[in-house]
């Protein structure tokens, strides 16, 4: 595989569109980070890692109205293995007018473009989530 974040983003959002409670995975320090800053958005209820037969793997729980419709309306990978997109603390995105929310990886690690704004630093766009 030669990119696990958009693996991982892949897996979120056909689980989404298949109306699916959860969703597993292996997991990695990276995709961990993410789903706390989607749990800290309110875009998933919860996850959790546990260790596999190789590795780990990481279970994420998926947020759902009363009506079953979904938290997450979409995901986007912006940077990618062969096109990094890296933005400075003034350069950096706001998706649907601030109703959603950028992740970056920064030098202080993996938050959102409101934190990283706010802290005034730049790093590289993982994703978009709205």
């Amino acid at each position: 595989m030669t990119d696990p974040i958009s693996d991982f983003l892949t897996r979120i959002r056909n689980a989404v569109m298949a109306a699916h409670e959860t969703v597993i995975m292996p997991s990695s320090k990276t995709k961990v980070q993410i789903a706390r800053i989607l749990k800290e958005q309110g875009y998933i209820d919860d996850f959790s890692v546990a260790p596999d037969r190789v590795g780990e793997v990481l279970t994420v729980s998926l947020r759902y109205t009363v009506d079953r419709r979904p938290a997450i309306a979409g995901l986007k990978r912006v940077s990618a293995p062969g096109r990094r997109i890296y933005v400075g603390k003034d350069e950096i995105p706001r998706v649907l007018g601030g109703m959603g929310t950028t992740i970056l990886t920064t030098s202080s690690g993996v938050m959102t473009g409101h934190e990283a704004t706010r802290r005034g630093i730049g790093g590289e766009l993982i994703a978009q989530v709205w």
